[in-house]
């Protein structure tokens, strides 16, 4: 843990302090150990220590107390945003979880080993204290941080194994949650979790029906957006977790698809969702991805004529499915309205021969410009899921170029600071062609001069237009018309060279 110390924040380092120069103990401890110890910047600072929460607030009177746990909120008055409090807790015994989840009773103790042995796992029982600075201890000597380890973290880190402090069995009857934390450990840290571990989880899963939703949401969020979501995902199955879960996600498990798919609708969902989890694609598109096909086990029907498995409607079930289960996993409104949206929607892929412009249009509405390229995502997650190359085909990137194409913005005399009506007023002209020919010739001389598109320009120059001779008006206006013809033609043949297609 040498020069450990330069990584822990100042202010971290002042709280540590301040409370030895008081006389008390402080440990650094939990994650924030276990992300030193693995060398990896921790994201959260938590201390502990001898003090009373009152002993605490008296060296911090910019402190917050209000919970029954002991827990005081150092307030952060740098200018360090991602540290705003400092959580400082007095060592404390727990006992009685009736609700599975918080302790009945909290007491506080003077001995830091009494409480690292209420902890969860090995990895998160580290303690660290500054060097020699510690109540009572001598100053001098090396200057290196004290690792306090009872429960063999350090080895349980080298080995990558997660492993509960003491008996699983009652680790997990205090807090079920922790179930679900061990196997979102194990996908965050790629470790495996110990047999002993597994064996409690696998016995103790039925808990996780006493957690409010929200608890289970935070946990199962943290799951889904680690670097290994599908093996987390395979081992809440494994343990007997994902029925508490997702139930309608084990629906999958075995069905067959149609001769399109090498895998079964299980399998395609997982490989879905680890291609979304490979490229580092956010919450919501994740989500869709594992969950675009949760209804093909219900809409499974086998078809004599064809030989094969039909899936017809899954899309729109499915989306109603997913809002049902996002619901339920309490995540917001807005969070549920994109997710089933891009469930509901991502079977628009079509043959890029015979689809049209107009149809990609209605597609960019259903979804809305803004996440269009989201959908896209799903539809690469759902092709990788397939078994199909992982390489960007020539259709889907031809799709990308039309999607680009129809929501290019369009060369129109709607951009003018005129428009038919107010030209037919100043020229006192009826509705016709000409009106259309005047507007088009001062629509490309704006496109070389901008400059040009005020009111005062345009109406002086549409008389000028309105007394040419009819054959000369034709002639300008057929000009103006291949001209923006062929400047809309080179914008699309640039939006094509970029997708590499025809």
């Amino acid at each position: 843990m040498r020069e450990k110390i330069k990584t822990i924040p100042k202010i971290v380092v002042d709280i540590a302090e301040k409370l030895n120069k008081a006389g008390f103990e402080a440990y650094f401890v939990g994650g924030c150990v276990r992300d030193l110890v693995l060398h990896t910047k921790p994201k959260d600072w938590d201390i502990t220590t001898n003090a009373k929460p009152e002993d605490i607030q008296k060296l911090f009177p910019r402190s917050v107390y209000e919970n029954k746990y002991g827990t005081v909120g150092v307030i952060n008055d740098t200018d360090d945003e991602t540290l705003k409090v400092v959580e400082v807790t007095p060592y404390r015994l727990e006992s009685g979880y009736s609700d599975k989840r918080r302790p009945d009773e909290v007491r506080f103790t003077s001995n830091v080993k009494e409480d690292l042995k209420r902890r969860d796992f090995t990895i998160n029982a580290l303690a660290l204290a500054l060097p020699h600075r510690q109540a009572g201890l001598p100053r001098e000597g090396e200057k290196d941080l004290e690792l306090l380890d009872l429960f063999g973290g350090q080895e349980d880190l080298k080995k990558k194994i997660i492993r509960t402090v003491g008996n699983p069995d009652d680790r997990f009857n205090e807090d079920a949650l922790r179930i679900l934390r061990a196997i979102r450990l194990a996908a965050e840290l790629d470790f495996d979790v110990s047999r002993e571990t597994k064996e409690a989880i696998k016995k103790h899963a039925s808990h996780l029906q006493e957690i409010a939703q929200e608890r289970i949401h935070d946990e199962f969020v943290k799951i889904v957006m680690s670097n290994k979501a599908k093996f987390g995902i395979e081992l809440t199955r494994e343990l007997g977790v994902l029925k508490y879960v997702l139930p309608e996600l084990e629906e999958g498990i075995g069905i067959e698809q149609n001769k399109a798919h090498k895998f079964t609708v299980w399998e395609h969902n997982l490989m879905a969702l680890d291609h979304a989890a490979s490229k580092g694609w956010p919450l919501e598109i994740r989500l869709a991805a594992l969950l675009h096909d949760v209804a093909k086990p219900a809409t499974r029907r086998w078809n004599e004529q064809k030989g094969d498995w039909t899936f017809y409607g899954h899309d729109v079930i499915g989306a109603k499915m997913a809002a049902k289960i996002l619901a339920r996993l309490k995540f917001s409104k807005k969070d549920i309205e994109l997710i089933s949206k891009l469930v509901r929607y991502h079977l628009f892929f079509s043959d890029t021969e015979v689809i049209t412009l107009s149809a990609v249009r209605r597609m960019v509405r259903n979804v809305s410009p803004e996440h269009v390229w989201d959908l896209m995502k799903v539809r690469f997650a759902d092709r990788v899921g397939m078994g199909r190359p992982k390489e960007t085909p020539y259709r889907l990137r031809k799709y990308e170029a039309m999607i680009e194409e129809a929501m290019r913005a369009p060369l129109s005399v709607t951009s003018l600071k005129i428009d038919g009506s107010r030209l037919m007023e100043l020229l006192k002209i009826q509705p016709g062609p000409k009106v259309g020919q005047i507007l088009n010739i001062m629509f490309e001389e704006v496109l070389d001069e901008p400059e040009k598109n005020t009111k005062e320009y345009l109406e002086k120059r549409a008389v000028e237009l309105n007394n040419l001779p009819e054959k000369e008006l034709e002639a300008l206006a057929k000009q103006a018309k291949d001209k923006k013809e062929s400047i809309e033609q080179a914008e699309i043949k640039e939006i094509r060279q970029k997708w590499w297609v025809k």
